[in-house]
């Protein structure tokens, strides 16, 4: 278990005397006071090092805790200790220039085997900036393409990765924190994602200035194909503890803004609201998993039907019902 004590005073000391304390008297230029039974408060405080300080942090292989310990001395009798933990926060300003600017990557992948490939899906994903706080949304720019035969399933998510490293070993840990699907983009088709938004929920802050622990986040875009490896990519986010103020303190920003590939342009329009959820939203993760067929059985499939017959079959699963409507189509005419 990886542990971190800070021991300190506390700012104010309370003892609860049940034996009256000795008359006056002076030991090694100590004085001590005598006093009667009863409650007494004695305030005093005790300031931090000035050396930075790791963010209070409890994760699967560790922590980092800070405690406070008051000892009261009595003389002929066993010392009374009392400790309290507090927390200590290392602030990171998500307005810091590195934090203001944009991060952008693409992935692409091959469907199929051998002669039944049946064309790429590609992924081209864009953040405005790389710093956010607990409780902001992110807007993702994506233009996610399906050249392929299959119905994919694109899905954005949040990762915390907790690195923790004492005696020359390093142990990790990954934990999903948030995450929103997409519509269903079928074969042929591309769906683009113009500030789809992925709220922030309450986590920890990253913690990038320690030699022993680091908490660090991503962004992770990625396409679900049936009966093959997802396609994924991810970008490095930083989750601070003092908000954007609104301000676009990067002075490199026009010529960032220009060096884009035209294909973003479209994706700089006002965000407009986005339509409901599609009827195949409502479908749980682990049901879809259960009826897609493995990689296997669809690489076989495949090759026994001489081409890609997986998009027909798949077409037809978890469609919506027929649009409602009052007005009766086939109305009986007396």
């Amino acid at each position: 278990m990886f542990l971190m004590k800070c021991v300190t005073s506390w700012s104010i000391a309370k003892f609860e005397l049940d034996v009256p304390i000795s008359n006056p008297r002076t030991t090694d230029g100590e004085e001590f006071i005598s006093l009667d039974e009863g409650h007494y408060e004695f305030p005093f405080h005790v300031e931090l090092t000035q050396m930075p300080l790791v963010t209070s942090f409890k994760g699967k292989y560790g922590s980092v805790c800070y405690e406070v310990t008051a000892v009261l001395q009595r003389p002929l009798n066993q010392d009374q200790t009392v400790n309290r933990e507090f927390s200590v926060i290392s602030h990171v300003d998500v307005n810091s220039p590195w934090l203001l600017s944009s991060v952008s990557t693409n992935n692409k992948k091959m469907i199929g085997c051998w002669i039944f490939t049946s064309g790429p899906i590609s992924l081209n994903v864009n953040i405005n900036r790389r710093g956010y706080c607990n409780g902001e949304s992110i807007p993702i720019y994506a233009v996610i393409e399906n050249c392929s035969s299959r119905l994919i399933v694109p899905k954005a998510a949040i990762y915390q990765i907790q690195t923790f490293m004492a005696n020359g070993k390093t142990k990790s840990h990954t934990k999903l924190v948030a995450s929103v699907r997409g519509n269903h983009i079928p074969s042929g088709c591309t769906d683009t994602w113009n500030g789809k938004t992925l709220k922030i929920p309450p986590v920890s802050a990253s913690i990038l200035n320690s030699s022993v622990i680091r908490v660090e986040y991503s962004l992770a875009v990625m396409a679900q194909i049936p009966g093959a490896k997802k396609l994924k990519v991810e970008l490095p986010i930083v989750i601070g503890s003092i908000p954007y103020n609104g301000i676009d303190s990067r002075s490199s920003s026009l010529s960032s803004h220009f060096s884009m590939d035209m294909s973003w342009l479209a994706l700089a329009l006002p965000e407009v609201p986005e339509a409901p959820p599609n009827y195949a939203d409502v479908v749980s993760e682990e049901e879809f998993e259960l009826h897609s067929p493995s990689y296997s059985q669809s690489e076989e499939l495949e090759r026994q039907l001489g081409g890609p017959a997986f998009a027909y079959i798949q077409e037809f699963r978890f469609q919506p019902p027929p649009l409602y409507s009052e007005v009766d189509s086939h109305p009986v005419h007396s």
